[in-house]
């Protein structure tokens, strides 16, 4: 062999071994990588080859699967009153991805989770039979929101206080996640209209759209008044002027109330009439790092994971504030911002005797067998207050649901207590305002926290009150929970 020849081979053989390191680099070390890529169309397909798990709600599927016949996708998502349940479950689309619990659990309802395959299945990379995700939900107290809530566009969040539980989380408008589930032509107009509406109906308002609260939040700065001594009795005058100029500045800050009846307030008197002079002069006094503290015991500025995330988080200012500033949060107004969830948290705490459980919507995740690849029933808790400010935030919200704009919530034996709130919004308020309330309820050893917000409705807008537009969907929570 002449050497011609003989350098040829050697470079041939040194392209073959530089082939197979490269083959075998490839698939030992980036095969996995390649095999998740989310461009990767095997995935998708993979998703749908079978029928997926389900989510659950009071031991019946709210989710199923349906045969398309397909070639590429032969199932597709299905959905059991899908408006009603659409902020909890999310969507699984063929063609738009998926979110909320259909998401975070994406692996355990296709089955490529690892803990559902077997032995065989992992060896021959198949995935496994898919598992199924339980949820806290109530279905009373979620179709009781729904319904009530039809007619008007807001949100509804309702807790277990004892347990942390979410109980319901309903939004309106809804829409049903079974219309844009397929790949096809109608899913895609489905999804257009949609995003048309700016994204309203598929807009988690309950859980991920923080807006301000309004007089809901002085129940966060009551709770701060009394935990820093500036409240020790919620029955002794305050001594702040009914005719009360905001600090810093000569505008007079004005409540719903008369001044004669604001002047002098209590703060139990305060909390019935919703006095802004009282609540502003005591985040006044307070001042902004005590006022913050309290509000991010409670959750605020914190993201929960329930499991979905809540982002952007509900907001107590965390850059440095005016004095005009700080006041005007005592109050729900200038840049505090809360979601329902955040407000039934707050109000959950108080009922709980000072003790935040933080809420979950998933009480357990399953194999296909049922049996628990993971449980959250026992979720940790902090005590964010004292019992005995606990017990005095109870008193004055019972008053503001029996003698107050709570009124409508009563509940026929049970003891509840309430906070409504009317938030401005818009530029020089243009828009209608925000119409809240959040209350407990208990009775014969059960309890509920629930708030709700509505955005607009077709109520004249001198109107809109918490009392008059929400106070009535939570009667109907509460009662389909205490009953």
């Amino acid at each position: 062999m002449n050497k011609t020849i003989r350098r040829a081979s050697v470079f041939c053989l040194l392209l073959v071994l530089a082939l197979l390191v490269r083959v075998t680099w490839v698939q030992a070390y980036q095969g996995q990588a390649l095999a998740d890529d989310k461009n990767n169309r095997r995935n998708l397909i993979g998703q749908y080859e079978n029928p997926l798990g389900n989510i659950i709600v009071g031991g019946k599927p709210i989710t199923g699967s349906t045969n398309t016949g397909g070639k590429d996708f032969a199932y597709k998502r299905t959905y059991t009153d899908g408006p009603l349940y659409a902020p909890v479950t999310g969507y699984s689309s063929q063609a738009f991805g998926s979110s909320m619990l259909e998401g975070v659990y994406k692996d355990i309802l296709n089955g490529s989770d690892s803990r559902l395959k077997t032995i065989m299945d992992t060896l021959t990379n198949k995935r496994g039979s898919p598992g199924n995700v339980v949820t806290t939900i109530d279905e009373d107290v979620q179709k009781a929101a729904y319904d009530a809530l039809k007619g008007k566009q807001g949100s509804a969040v309702a807790i277990d206080p004892a347990t942390g539980a979410i109980l319901a989380v309903v939004n309106n408008p809804s829409f049903d996640p079974g219309t844009i589930a397929g790949a096809g032509e109608a899913d895609q107009k489905a999804w257009e209209a949609l995003s048309a509406d700016k994204g309203k109906a598929m807009e988690n308002t309950a859980l991920r759209k923080p807006q301000a609260p309004g007089s809901t939040f002085k129940l966060v700065t009551l709770a701060a008044a009394i935990e820093n001594g500036l409240v020790t009795d919620i029955d002794t005058p305050t001594a702040t002027p009914g005719d009360y100029t905001i600090p810093g500045t000569r505008t007079k800050l004005g409540s719903e109330a008369s001044d004669a009846t604001c002047n002098n307030a209590s703060p139990r008197t305060a909390l019935r009439y919703s006095c802004n002079n009282v609540f502003a002069e005591f985040a006044h006094k307070l001042g902004q790092d005590k006022m913050r503290a309290m509000a991010e015991k409670l959750g605020f500025n914190v993201v929960q994971k329930v499991p979905v995330w809540t982002s952007p988080t509900s907001k107590y200012p965390e850059k440095k504030m005016s004095v005009d500033q700080v006041a005007q949060t005592g109050i729900g107004q200038f840049d505090v911002q809360a979601t329902p969830l955040q407000m039934a948290m707050v109000t959950a705490a108080i009922e709980n005797g000072g003790k935040l459980v933080s809420p979950y919507e998933v009480s357990e995740v399953t194999d296909s067998n049922g049996n628990v690849l993971e449980s959250f029933k026992d979720p940790k808790s902090q005590q964010v207050m004292s019992e005995k400010t606990a017990a005095m935030i109870r008193a004055a919200m019972i008053t503001v649901a029996t003698e107050g704009g709570g009124r409508p919530a009563q509940v026929a034996g049970a003891e509840v207590g309430g906070k409504t709130g009317t938030a401005q919004r818009g530029v020089n308020n243009s828009l209608d305002p925000l119409a809240w309330f959040t209350s407990y309820g208990k009775l014969n050893g059960k309890q509920i926290a629930v708030a709700i917000v509505v955005e607009n409705s077709d109520t004249d807008r001198s109107e809109i009150g918490g009392g008059k537009l929400a106070a009535p969907v939570a009667k109907k929570m509460m009662q389909a929970w205490l009953k």
